[in-house]
């Protein structure tokens, strides 16, 4: 796998990823580079995840992030938004297709067969908070500042905010924070059920960490079916929602995994996981 990242860092401890976005002096803003690295390296991981169990994103320095850099809207190159040379393949509108290409870089998040934790301080605006509305679950340190900013600018968050933040926050509360353009705090964040968790922000990385290690610690199969079957959830009538819960299942109950897991209960120690 590609490790000479400009505006990443991937660091592994066993089964814990961390994906740094490092560009802390810029307050890792987002650049169409750091879209297109993000992009490739979700691609490599989702192919090939080397036994990665879950992935903690986090900003380098103070901020996790401010949102889009202006130099993409002044650099004069708007190609560079649609995803590069390679667009062309999602919609017969270039500007659309470079804008589904773009989110791509965000939604493989989503859809990865592990686990996805945000460690939010400082900002997350606009693409910033976008990215971690991908994750499966977000902490957030007090102090943080985040919103969708997009009206500010006569755009609207078109990088998975209008359909991810209504399923958090429910309908009405994502079109206010939308249609106003609202900054809120960690608090307020925490009520309306924006982020899972809201600590401290020196205790922010011992808390993502030892959640992603307790995550690490499960079946990795049942971990990969019970995303998929969450996820599901929100798009699909019951009776096929269940269809996918049954087939995720399918895949556990003839595992390796589940007969570790009653080895272990039996012989009460600690399961070993292979993921198979």
């Amino acid at each position: 796998m590609r490790t000479d990242w400009n505006t990443l860092r991937l660091e592994r401890d066993g089964h814990v990823g961390r994906l740094v976005l490092n560009r802390p002096d810029k307050l890792n803003s987002f650049t169409i580079e750091m879209w297109r690295e993000r992009r490739e390296l979700g691609e490599s991981l989702c192919a090939d995840p080397e036994d990665l169990r879950a992935l903690i994103v986090i900003g380098a320095g103070r901020a996790f992030s401010s949102g889009i850099d202006t130099t993409v809207f002044t650099g004069g190159n708007q190609d560079g938004v649609a995803g590069g040379p390679d667009a062309g393949t999602r919609h017969d509108d270039p500007m659309v297709d470079g804008i589904m290409r773009t989110q791509e870089s965000f939604s493989w998040l989503e859809t990865a067969p592990f686990a996805t934790i945000a460690a939010v301080r400082g900002y997350a605006l606009g693409a910033g908070l976008q990215i971690a509305l991908a994750c499966d679950i977000r902490v957030f340190a007090h102090g943080v500042s985040v919103g969708l900013l997009e009206h500010k600018y006569g755009i609207i968050p078109d990088l998975g905010g209008t359909q991810r933040l209504p399923r958090l926050v429910g309908p009405g509360r994502a079109k206010e924070m939308i249609f106003t353009a609202a900054r809120i705090d960690g608090d307020e964040s925490h009520r309306i059920g924006l982020c899972e968790h809201l600590v401290p922000d020196e205790e922010l990385e011992d808390t993502v960490h030892t959640l992603a290690a307790r995550i690490a610690g499960q079946p990795p199969l049942a971990i990969r079916e019970a995303k998929r079957a969450v996820n599901a959830s929100f798009d699909l009538p019951m009776a096929d929602g269940l269809r996918v819960e049954a087939e995720g299942q399918g895949v556990c109950l003839p595992s390796n995994d589940m007969r570790e897991a009653i080895t272990a209960v039996v012989e009460q120690r600690d399961p070993v996981y292979r993921g198979r």
